[in-house]
């Protein structure tokens, strides 16, 4: 068997070091019945709720009140599984690695398709969301194995604030609807918009840093002669 080791991990997002104070002392005063995989599957739950409550929303736009519920209980679980498991120096790094990314690739494509069904974004966006998000990740777990650092940050946009974002929006939709407005005959909201922007934007970065990887590796190992 190879022996692997925890990679370096490297996060520069608005809120980092605000969650770096917070959620070891949330942590800290958890149950100890508690274990990570509690936590795993409350970040699951979440992301359920969210999309859930996207697609209720076709009945009632008050149904985005458990979309934003979810968004928080997706935060708790999918922030703290990570750090309890540190606080408690009780860390499964390939354990926890596999299973992070595996929920994580679950909760993003089920809150895009959730979105795309909804009455607030085209599918075709949520399908577009889904696609670059899910190939920045397979990026990063290529740059973990390449350099072994996990950089799983693009930016300093990152879940915490990506759902942020969202629960924003679900409030303006909310309190004075969904803004919408037509393009060539295509119906549009404002949740297009943010949709179209994230996934171009995912998509620039994804250039930058495939471009810098590539340079850099180039430079590792030259081409022989």
């Amino acid at each position: 068997m190879v022996e692997t080791k925890d990679p370096e991990r490297r996060a520069t997002f608005v809120l980092t070091r605000l969650e770096q104070w917070l959620l070891p002392r949330l942590a800290g005063s958890l149950p100890r019945w508690m274990v990570p995989d509690h936590l795993t599957g409350i970040g699951v739950l979440g992301a359920t709720l969210i999309a859930l409550g996207y697609v209720l929303s076709t009945r009632r736009p008050e149904w985005l009140w458990l979309a934003n519920a979810g968004l928080v209980i997706n935060w708790f679980g999918d922030s703290l599984d990570g750090t309890l498991a540190r606080v408690r120096k009780i860390e499964r790094p390939r354990y926890g690695y596999y299973l992070d990314h595996l929920t994580d690739a679950y909760s993003t494509t089920v809150i895009g398709l959730g979105l795309g069904f909804s009455p607030y974004m085209l599918l075709s966006v949520g399908l577009a969301i889904v696609i670059a998000y899910l190939v920045l990740s397979i990026n990063v777990y290529l740059e973990t194995h390449a350099f072994g650092v996990f950089r799983y940050g693009y930016g300093m946009i990152g879940p915490t604030e990506a759902r942020g974002v969202l629960f924003a929006l679900n409030v303006v939709a909310l309190l004075i609807g969904p803004l919408p407005f037509g393009v060539h005959g295509i119906g549009l909201t404002v949740f297009d918009v943010a949709g179209a922007g994230a996934a171009l934007g995912m998509a620039g970065m994804l250039a930058l840093r495939v471009t810098r990887n590539l340079r850099e590796l180039a430079r590792l190992e030259p081409p022989r002669n």
